[in-house]
C-alpha cells in the first residue's frame, strides 16, 4: 500500500463530505437556464463589438482589455470564491456582464474600458463559481443516489454546456431580428437591442438567486474564516496548483480551448465568413456554430463516464478541429454561390463540435481529478484560457490568417500529446492501485 500512496498525486480519493440538499437536478436546470439568459445577451454583444464599435477599434480594444483583466483576476479568484461561496460568487459575477452591456448604450473609452476591467474581475468569479458549484452538485447527487460519480459529473456538465452553448443560437437570432427590424438608422436598433439584452440578463441574475447554497469546499474551515484571511493565502492559491503534475500536463489543453474560441470570434467570422457571405451572413453561421456546439455538448456529456471516455471524446473533437484548420491552411479559398455558403457552415459545425467537446470534457476532467482543490483548478483553467484569448484579440490586427492557423495547429498538437501522456500516467496509477489492493 505504501507504493500506492507514493503515486497519489495523480489520483484523487473519492471522499465526498458535502451536504445533501434536495433538488440537485433542479439546481443544474436553474444554473443552466440562468447562464443561457446571461450569456445569450453577452455573447451576442461580444460578437457585434468589432462592427458596432469600430471607430478607433474601440470594440476590439475593449475586448482585449476585458480578457487581460480576466487573466489577471483569475490568479486571485480561487480564494475569493472560496470566501464568498460559489452561489454568492455566481450572483455577484453577473453584475459585470450587466454593466458591460449598459456601457454599450454610450460607447466611449471612459465607459467601455472601466466596464471591461470590472467584467474581467467578475467573469473570473462567475466561472470559477460555476465549475465549483456544478461539480459539487454532481458529487452530492451521485452520493445521495448511489450512482457512479464520473458518469453524473459528465451528465451534469453535458446538460449545462449543451444549454449554455445554445446561447449562440438564441442570441444571434435575437440580434438578427431586432437589427433587421431597424431599417432607419443603426442607433435606434442597437439601443433597443441592448435594452432587451439588459432585461434578459436581469432575469438570469434573478434566477440564480433560487439556487441552493452549496460549496465545493464544504468541510474546510478556512473557507469560511473571512475574506481577509483568505487573501493572505492568495500567493499559495496561485502557486500551489502549479506544483501538481496533473495540472501542468493539461495546461496546454486549457490554453488551446481559449485559442480556438477566440479564433472563432476574431478570425473565423472576419476572414472566412464575411468575405464569403458578407456581414449579414455572420449571424447565420454563428447560429450553425452554436447549434452544433450545443448538441455535441449534450451528447459528449451523456457518454462521459471516466478518464478513458474523456480521452476518446477529446481525441475526436481534436481531430474535427485539426481537419478544418489544415483545410483552411492548405486548400481553402473563398468561393461564391452554394459552395460559398456550404463551406463556412461545415467549418462552423466542426469548430462547434470541437468547442462542445473541450468545454464538457475539461470540466468533467477537473471534477474527476481535482476534488481537493476545485476552485484552484478552475481558476487555473480560466487563467490560461482567458490569457490565450486575450493574445488572439491583440495579435489579430498584426498577423495573417495562415500564421494564426499555424499557431493553432501547433498548440493543438502540444495539447493533445500532453493530455494523452497525462491519461497514460493516471491509468498506470489506477492499475497499480488495483493490483496491490
Amino acid at each position: 500500500m505504501d507504493s500506492v500512496n507514493e503515486e497519489t498525486p495523480f489520483v484523487v480519493p473519492n471522499s465526498s463530505s458535502a451536504k445533501s440538499p434536495k433538488g440537485h437536478a433542479r439546481d443544474v436546470h436553474i444554473l443552466s437556464a440562468a447562464f443561457l439568459l446571461v450569456f445569450l445577451a453577452y455573447g451576442a454583444v461580444q460578437n457585434l463589438e468589432s462592427t458596432l464599435n469600430s471607430e478607433d477599434d474601440l470594440g476590439t480594444t475593449s475586448l482585449g482589455i476585458l480578457y487581460v483583466s480576466f487573466t489577471v483576476c483569475s490568479m486571485f479568484s480561487s480564494p475569493v470564491v472560496r470566501s464568498l461561496g460559489s452561489k454568492r460568487a455566481l450572483v455577484i459575477g453577473t453584475t459585470g456582464y450587466w454593466l458591460f452591456i449598459a456601457a454599450n448604450l454610450k460607447p466611449k473609452w471612459y465607459t467601455m474600458f472601466p466596464a471591461s476591467v470590472y467584467l474581467g474581475f467578475t467573469a473570473s468569479m462567475i466561472w470559477v463559481g460555476q465549475g465549483t458549484y456544478l461539480t459539487s452538485t454532481a458529487r452530492s447527487h451521485a452520493k445521495d443516489c448511489n450512482l457512479h460519480e464520473g458518469t453524473i459529473i459528465g451528465n451534469f456538465n453535458g446538460e449545462f454546456w449543451g444549454i449554455y452553448a445554445s446561447n449562440s443560437v438564441v442570441g444571434n437570432l435575437v440580434s438578427l431580428f431586432l437589427l433587421g427590424e431597424s431599417t432607419e438608422g443603426a442607433t435606434t436598433g442597437t439601443t433597443l437591442l441592448f435594452i432587451v439584452f439588459l432585461c434578459i440578463m436581469t432575469l438570469g441574475t434573478i434566477l440564480m438567486c433560487f439556487l441552493h447554497k452549496r460549496d465545493g469546499s464544504e468541510g474546510r474551515e478556512e473557507g469560511s474564516s473571512g475574506f481577509v484571511s483568505s487573501l493572505t493565502s492568495v500567493s499559495k492559491a496561485i502557486v500551489a496548483p502549479l506544483s501538481d503534475a496533473r495540472l501542468l500536463l493539461i495546461i496546454p489543453l486549457f490554453g488551446y480551448s481559449g485559442l480556438q474560441q477566440a479564433f472563432v470570434w476574431a478570425e473565423f467570422t472576419k476572414e472566412i465568413v464575411k468575405p464569403a457571405l458578407g456581414e449579414s451572413g455572420v449571424a447565420g453561421i454563428m447560429v450553425v456554430y452554436g447549434a452544433f456546439d450545443a448538441v455535441c455538448s449534450l451528447v459528449a456529456g451523456r457518454i462521459t463516464s471516466n478518464l478513458s471516455s474523456v480521452t476518446l471524446i477529446v481525441a475526436g473533437g481534436s481531430f474535427a478541429q485539426a481537419a478544418i484548420l489544415i483545410w483552411i491552411l492548405v486548400k481553402y479559398s473563398a468561393t461564391s454561390g452554394m459552395l460559398g455558403m456550404i463551406y463556412p457552415a461545415l467549418m462552423a459545425a466542426a469548430l462547434g463540435i470541437g468547442d462542445g467537446v473541450f468545454n464538457t470534457q475539461i470540466y468533467a476532467m477537473i471534477g474527476m481529478l481535482f476534488e481537493n482543490d476545485m476552485e484552484g483548478a478552475f481558476a487555473q483553467l480560466k487563467l490560461w484560457q482567458s490569457g490565450c484569448t486575450a493574445v488572439v484579440f491583440f495579435l489579430t490586427p498584426y498577423i495573417s490568417l495562415h500564421a494564426m492557423i499555424t499557431v493553432m495547429i501547433s498548440a493543438l498538437c502540444v495539447a493533445v500529446l500532453s493530455f494523452l501522456y497525462l491519461t497514460l500516467r493516471v491509468e498506470r496509477v489506477f492499475s497499480r492501485s488495483v493490483s496491490t489492493s
